[in-house]
């Protein structure tokens, strides 16, 4: 039987997973990929020894040793950032070996660059890891959704931002009191930035557009915006409305023009992704032939992002057997078919809007509010207004129609100037109807 030998870079918690689940399931995969799969070299800065099942495996501190080994056929990229990851790629897939990585940041941002190198070696990169840790999200697009026109992308990418969102719902704690403990309990890292702020979110985003759209799309084009200024106020008013407040990546497809954005969503409980809680992914598409699709599962860890970085490493593996290398392309169109598609400007996008003023309470605070909202075009569909605080500040809740973004940033403005406004007006947006069907 032939052997593939494998080249790690980076034996941290994925890289680890992905070698436990290489030993693990080393006869099932035998029988999958009619090969044996071996991991012949690791190369980590910061490990002193391999465990116990990796007898025979060699431990070096030098990527290029894996890169420059000729008996090396996949090598794989788990170090994450953009540099030297980003090298290691673009030197091992120059030294003629396939790779298989998990680094989101690298492909939203590198990708074209990493294919293009790729397809000019006439070898293969392997990135189901990089969106949705252990879900099959990005061979379903590559492959099983791919007689489908994908009509919009909505998800909750980020385990770290449901988490804490899903405990502020629950037990109606703060922001900073739920970041610190799930801090401590390992569900936020040290600085929660990128997954609090929605940067990780638009990373996958921007992979899941390229592919569903054939286009090239670039991180600076996404709106994004995160969690950190929710408050459970805000999450008491959404329950009374019917809503769930989820932090979602959302890209809509017009045809010539797509919306890309990522920020806090007022989702209908009823949906399926407001059901979405804990550290758990959902991401669902829209397919003008499949109807509505869901994918649900873990989006990080060792174990599943483990198992899906050896998804790409049997799918490679098979293809090297039967010498059908670069059969589907990574973005699932032909590098050819690749075509610009312009993002819609946020200013055009339109949704119902949840906003919550803080307000002097007195007479005729609701008429003015209501009159800069009607002179912008923006209808009311419903108010709740609770009763005087010590402050003398009474919060006002407006729930509005579709409005574009235009529209709510002027009188948001023009409200906030007015005497009576007692501080900024929170503004959360309300998925849009036809996204709720």
């Amino acid at each position: 039987m032939r052997q593939i030998k494998v080249g790690l870079i980076g034996f941290g918690t994925v890289g680890s997973g992905m070698a436990k689940v290489l030993s693990e399931q080393a006869e099932r995969l035998n029988r999958k990929t009619g090969a044996q799969i071996v991991l012949r070299t690791v190369a980590d800065l910061r490990t002193g020894s391999l465990p116990e099942y990796l007898d025979g495996v060699t431990l070096v501190r030098d990527a290029a040793a894996i890169i420059g080994d000729p008996e090396i056929d996949i090598v794989v990229e788990l170090i994450g950032g953009i540099e030297p990851a980003r090298t290691f790629i673009l030197d091992a897939i120059a030294a003629g070996k396939h790779v298989v990585t998990a680094n989101k940041a690298l492909i939203s941002q590198h990708g074209r660059e990493i294919f293009e190198a790729a397809a000019a070696r006439d070898v293969e990169v392997g990135f189901e890891a990089s969106v949705g840790g252990g879900i099959p999200v990005i061979k379903a697009l590559k492959e099983g959704l791919a007689a489908n026109r994908i009509n919009y992308i909505m998800g909750i990418m980020n385990g770290t931002a449901n988490y804490i969102l899903h405990r502020m719902t629950s037990e109606g704690a703060g922001f900073a009191e739920v970041l610190k403990e799930a801090q401590r309990l390992g569900f936020a890292e040290a600085d929660p930035t990128y997954d609090v702020e929605g940067i990780d979110t638009a990373h996958k985003l921007v992979i899941l557009m390229s592919m569903a759209y054939g286009m090239n799309a670039r991180l600076d084009e996404v709106t994004v915006e995160g969690i950190s200024s929710i408050e459970p106020i805000d999450i008491e008013f959404a329950r009374e409305f019917g809503y769930r407040i989820k932090l979602l990546a959302i890209s809509v497809n017009h045809g010539d023009h797509v919306e890309a954005r990522v920020h806090p969503t007022m989702v209908p409980e009823d949906h399926m992704l407001a059901s979405i809680n804990g550290a758990y992914n959902g991401i669902h598409f829209n397919g003008d032939m499949v109807g509505n699709v869901l994918f649900y599962g873990l989006g990080a860890g060792m174990m599943p992002t483990g198992s899906a970085v050896v998804a790409d490493i049997v799918d490679i593996s098979r293809n090297i057997i039967d010498a059908c290398v670069n059969r589907v392309p990574p973005l699932s169109y032909r590098p050819g078919e690749i075509r610009p598609k312009s993002i819609t400007p946020m200013e055009q996008v339109r949704s119902p809007h949840y906003f919550r003023f803080q307000v002097v309470d007195k007479p005729g605070v609701l008429s003015k509010i209501s009159g800069i909202l009607a002179a912008h075009d923006i209808s009311i569909e419903s108010v709740i207004q609770k009763g005087r605080r010590d402050t003398g500040a009474v919060p006002v809740v407006i729930r509005t129609y579709e409005a574009s973004e235009a529209a709510v940033k002027a009188a948001l403005a023009e409200i906030e100037a007015l005497d009576v406004c007692a501080g900024p007006v929170v503004d959360i947006r309300i998925l849009p109807h036809e996204l709720c069907e």
